[in-house]
């Protein structure tokens, strides 16, 4: 059997070494129009911030080496120009020497890849203007920060690339600006959740325009100009474009195969083409998304790996699905991590499930065991079943740990009730003996079985201010003081026993607390004497993040609808 293999990195790559473990015999090409058949791709932004210093580093495997182990025959530098399935060839050209010539194959499995999305915008051409995906990108990205030494730079694009680049020129000292169209950085992630990440940017010097299209680029007074729409420009001494990536699919949509979302080429669950004998993975195909059972483009490392092994399966006569993807991910920005695993409120609405959420502060590990940092969570959750649909968490040490259980759960279908029933490990350096993932599990209990009614960030400024309704702040006066909710009076929880005859009974109860716990204590406590009581979603600490970014972007002094003493 032979097999020609288009693209290495993650798929391509692991499913040469699974075919060749599976199948001595067989005859492995793989093609890679690139010097670099397998290499770190999210290690990339780190060889520019000089965190890693070695370039080998970020070569997994060499064609010798490749060679030796696993006796495959790579040839990078050859791209492949044409596929023929009516003949069971395609078309090579040496990019070095510019020879073309045509292999025959019995399988053929296409992993191009993605390709960034580089917008056809006036003055694009410019020097100090880059994209990041390759190796060689990142060569000439760090061949220009240390000739050219600049001290400023935009970033166009707030994902995981752009985000990454922020952190990696901050802390070579350069002053960065990233410039987005959404009004929010890390798609992934809810709104309410990405204003803390703005913040953080902004905390470490990093500038953003939010909201703003970019029209062009321009060159002025030895500075790099870009341009934006109905704004002034943002000058820098070098930009990168990390827009996003697209599905790498022309071989495949010239070839004939049948293609899907985006124009990503549509595969079934063995990861096989509409054509015999052909299989593709990885960044160009388009998966079902394992939450909704709507396909998506989900471009991570950890599914195309997982889709070459197989592929590979299939190819040498297994029969191996692929279940689908969740995108779980993880990013480190500066101190803080960003984890995202399921579903988002974007995708549930779009999706049309009813659904809820709940936010809670959780502490890493026990409070009184020194280092403990606090870890903002948000889980949705499916009202009628309880199930886990998808979660994201804004912390430090442990973050990653709780969205990776999270994301256990969600592809096992479990339920809020399940959460709380799962067998953690507990130790005071590690986590406390209610983990947050248990107590997640217990807050959306509570509200599926109605022991609390809940409102949201959004819905404070809704609530009225006439007096037909109780705003309640049941933090101490010393937090209530330090900054409130315009209209919330404050009856500090240990004291709300004793002075319940100050909120009146035929009223409804709307309470806050700094991050939910009392306020769900005192709505307990309310319900019980026949009092109609909500409590705040994440309490007065999230709401006031949320509304302090929103009010920052709009150059306001301080968050909106707070009052100060």
């Amino acid at each position: 059997m032979k097999v020609i293999i288009v693209g290495g990195v993650a798929g391509g790559a692991t499913a040469a070494a699974r075919i060749r473990r599976l199948d001595e015999t067989a005859e492995i090409l793989v093609f890679e129009r690139s010097g670099y058949v397998s290499y770190a791709n999210c290690g990339l932004p780190y060889y520019i911030g000089g965190i890693i210093r070695d370039r080998k580093e970020l070569t997994l495997q060499t064609p010798e080496s490749f060679r030796a182990r696993f006796n495959v025959d790579v040839r990078v530098h050859h791209e492949v120009t044409a596929i023929h399935p009516q003949n069971q060839t395609v078309t090579v050209r040496d990019l070095e020497s510019g020879r073309v010539f045509e292999e025959t194959y019995d399988r053929l499995l296409l992993s191009p890849g993605a390709r960034p999305v580089v917008p056809e915008l006036p003055g694009r051409e410019l020097d100090g203007i880059f994209s990041l995906r390759t190796v060689e990108d990142t060569f000439r990205i760090r061949e220009y920060v240390d000739q050219h030494r600049p001290s400023s730079a935009v970033l166009v694009g707030g994902g995981y690339i752009g985000l990454e680049m922020a952190e990696n020129l901050t802390e070579l000292g350069i002053a960065v600006t990233v410039v987005q169209r959404p009004r929010q950085v890390m798609s992934p992630l809810d709104y309410d959740m990405a204003c803390q990440v703005h913040s953080l940017l902004r905390r470490h010097g990093v500038s953003l325009r939010l909201g703003s299209s970019v029209t062009g680029f321009a060159s002025s007074g030895g500075k790099l100009q870009v341009l934006l729409r109905d704004e002034e420009p943002v000058s820098g001494d070098m930009v990168l474009l990390a827009v996003g990536v697209a599905p790498d699919t022309d071989l495949a949509r010239n070839a004939g195969l049948r293609l899907g979302l985006k124009g990503s080429i549509a595969v079934n669950e063995r990861m096989e083409t509409s054509q015999p004998g052909i299989y593709a993975v990885g960044d160009a195909v388009e998966v079902t998304h394992s939450v909704t059972g709507q396909k998506a483009l989900i471009s991570l490392a950890g599914p195309a790996n997982r889709q070459g092994r197989i592929a590979a399966d299939n190819i040498c006569g297994g029969h191996s699905v692929y279940p689908g993807s969740q995108g779980s991910s993880v990013l480190r920005l500066f101190e803080m991590t960003i984890a995202t695993t399921g579903i988002n409120e974007k995708a549930a609405q779009a999706a049309g499930l009813d659904y809820d959420r709940v936010l809670l502060s959780s502490a890493s590990h026990a409070r009184y065991y020194p280092g403990a940092r606090n870890m903002t969570i948000k889980v949705l959750f499916e009202k009628a079943s309880g199930r886990i649909l998808g979660a994201q968490i804004l912390g430090g040490d442990g973050a990653d740990k709780r969205i990776d259980v999270l994301a256990t759960a969600i592809r096992a279908g479990m339920t809020a009730d399940d959460l709380t029933e799962l067998d953690l490990a507990y130790a005071p350096p590690y986590s406390s003996a209610k983990d947050p993932v248990n107590m997640a599990g217990y807050v959306i209990q509570n509200v599926l079985t109605g022991k609390v009614r809940q409102f949201h960030w959004d819905q404070v400024d809704t609530l009225p201010r006439d007096g037909s309704v109780t705003l309640l702040d049941v933090r101490t006066p010393r937090e209530f003081e330090a900054g409130h909710m315009d209209g919330f009076i404050n009856i500090p929880l240990d004291s709300l026993r004793e002075r319940l005859g100050e909120i009146p009974l035929d009223k409804p109860v709307y309470v806050t607390c700094q991050v939910g716990l009392r306020s769900y204590i005192a709505c307990r406590i309310l319900s019980q004497h026949g009092y109609d009581c909500q409590s705040l979603s994440g309490g007065y600490g999230f709401w006031a993040a949320v509304t302090q970014e929103r009010c920052v972007s709009q150059a306001a002094p301080f968050p909106c609808g707070m009052e100060k003493s």
